[in-house]
């Protein structure tokens, strides 16, 4: 039986690990483009050939930079496309979307050209946000979830270290290319991230959703046991699938209309958007877009060679701490690194906002430095908590009927988040300068109340274990198998057929015809 996008070659390599590496790859890549953007926009702001091309104030810059977060409020609409065509074929079309608004915006004759590509940009990584975490989430198995997803955002910092690099070197280039090339090469990990899906399968709980067990099981197995279907746990881990799948077809909501009448689902639905409201409204996208230019130049370095290089330095730093603080996660739990990210972050700008007013229009130098020391020190809170979380969390705590369309919920808001404070900083930093940084750091200190009062531990369970932790109710009864070993000890079989002429790269070298896969597990009890 031919099903979609079949023409799509599936090479999918035997080992597991190689297979886990590419889609930890895949989650790199998509992250890269969302932080080179913030980083490029951050240096092509001071870059003389960009500004003076597009005849720049205050009002166009912020337009020019927080177009992209309008867009990416516009990809809300893209929450249902995972659900229709697969988790892997929708993060290919976000991908490709990202591609198409990269080469607008290098080829860009005006604002108003600039602004529409940065909206395409903007919406496409917004589609590939609400694909690739839900991708991760349901495909990698529950010991590498942490990392993958992790490392989604922490690649954001890869992005922005190129990106900061890239920007220097160009600065000194006369023609419009000092801001088209850095525009161009953007579009660089949106092919990466196309071509990696050529060698990773799709999601075994969207398989198992449509009905297409042996897949699922085929996609379960790549991703855990190096292609063996026969495994005990892997059947087991299949049959839990199953159950909880079951479950949620028959009991949990997937409208929006539906899932505002569900308790479990508003708590879920609430859980996703206080990490998308509270990783954008730490104070991040001040430093983010607004480093190079306003903030520097109110702590006193105006020079713009100097304030390249912190971008480069402040990129490389944030990088080393978001690693840090993935393995975190693990460590210390979700909920204790969102406190403790966040309690430094408040703390760290009210230094920032004191420094700045006592140093912003001084020449001391020591007083200038220790601002910008304050800088990296509040970025490396962020980077240690936020980074990681922000898109750890919210797959987690969704259930599968509603983790695309609450990821799409998830995307609006924190775009929606970003938007505001993108155009509004400018106006507030010009407004009223360091007393921005101490209004943003008692917000955060009510983003700790929140999380300490509201937010569930996630960390070592699978996600049919978190849906059994929200819902308190237990979706399967699988008696007779030793979780320690799972050893079927009363078995009934459930007979799949499997066609491995379709079943491309599953079991390498068995002969392609039809097998009967025996997945000995205990029927589930009423």
């Amino acid at each position: 039986m031919a099903y979609y996008h079949d023409w799509y070659p599936a090479r999918i390599p035997r080992s597991s690990k190689i297979v886990r590496a590419l889609l930890m790859l895949t989650s790199i890549v998509t992250a890269t483009t969302l932080g080179y953007d913030s980083s490029m926009m951050n240096g092509l702001n001071i870059l003389p050939s960009y500004t003076a091309y597009f005849n720049l104030s205050t009002t166009t810059t912020a337009l020019n930079t927080a177009s992209v977060w309008l867009g990416g409020c516009l990809s809300y609409v893209y929450s249902r496309v995972p659900d229709y065509i697969g988790r892997k074929w929708a993060l290919f079309y976000g991908a490709a979307i990202t591609l198409v608004g990269v080469i607008l915006q290098a080829a860009s004759q005006n604002g108003a050209m600039f602004v529409a590509a940065r909206i395409i940009i903007g919406f496409g990584t917004g589609c590939t946000s609400i694909a690739v975490p839900v991708y991760l989430a349901e495909t990698l198995p529950v010991e590498d979830r942490a990392w993958g997803l992790g490392l989604v955002y922490d690649a954001w910092y890869v992005g922005g270290l190129i990106a900061a690099g890239i920007t220097y070197g160009t600065a000194k280039m006369q023609s419009t290319w000092a801001w088209r090339l850095p525009s161009l090469l953007q579009g660089l990990f949106s092919f990466m991230c196309i071509a990696i899906l050529f060698w990773t399968p799709e999601s075994p709980r969207w398989l198992q959703f449509q009905g297409r067990t042996e897949e699922a099981l085929l996609a379960l197995a790549q991703t855990h046991t190096n292609g063996d279907i026969d495994d005990p746990k892997l059947q087991h881990h299949l049959r839990e699938i199953i159950d909880n799948l079951t479950f949620e077809h028959e009991h949990k909501p997937s409208s929006l209309i539906t899932v505002a009448k569900d308790p479990s689902s508003r708590k879920r639905i609430f859980l996703a958007c206080t990490v998308a409201v509270f990783s954008m409204l730490c104070g991040n996208n001040i430093v983010s877009y607004y480093l190079v230019g306003n903030m520097l130049d109110q702590a006193g370095i105006t020079d713009s060679t100097t304030q390249l290089e912190i971008n480069v330095c402040l990129n490389a730093w944030c990088l080393c701490v978001a690693i840090v603080g993935t393995f975190g996660a693990n460590l210390v739990g979700r909920k204790a690194l969102a406190i403790i990210s966040t309690l430094g972050c408040g703390i760290l700008l009210f230094v920032v906002g004191a420094l700045t007013k006592v140093y912003g229009t001084s020449t001391y130098t020591p007083g200038i430095y220790g601002t910008v020391a304050a800088i990296f020190l509040f970025q490396g809170a962020y980077s240690f908590g936020w980074t990681p979380l922000s898109v750890i969390y919210p797959p987690e705590v969704l259930n599968y009927n509603i983790r695309s369309v609450g990821m799409g919920i998830y995307t609006f808001w924190s775009n929606g988040a970003g938007l505001l404070v993108t155009f509004a900083f400018p106006y507030a930093l010009d407004s009223i300068g360091w007393k921005t940084y101490m209004i943003n750091g008692a917000w955060d200190l009510f983003q700790i109340a929140v999380v300490a009062w509201t937010w569930i531990e996630t960390k070592g369970r699978t996600l049919e274990e978190i849906d059994e932790q929200i819902d308190g109710v237990q979706r399967q009864v699988i008696t007779g198998i030793d979780p320690e070993h799972a050893m079927p000890v009363d078995e009934q079989h459930f007979i799949i057929d499997v066609d491995m002429k379709q079943a491309t790269g599953a079991v390498v070298g068995l002969d392609a015809r039809k097998q009967e896969i025996k997945v000995s597990v205990k029927a589930a009890m009423d």
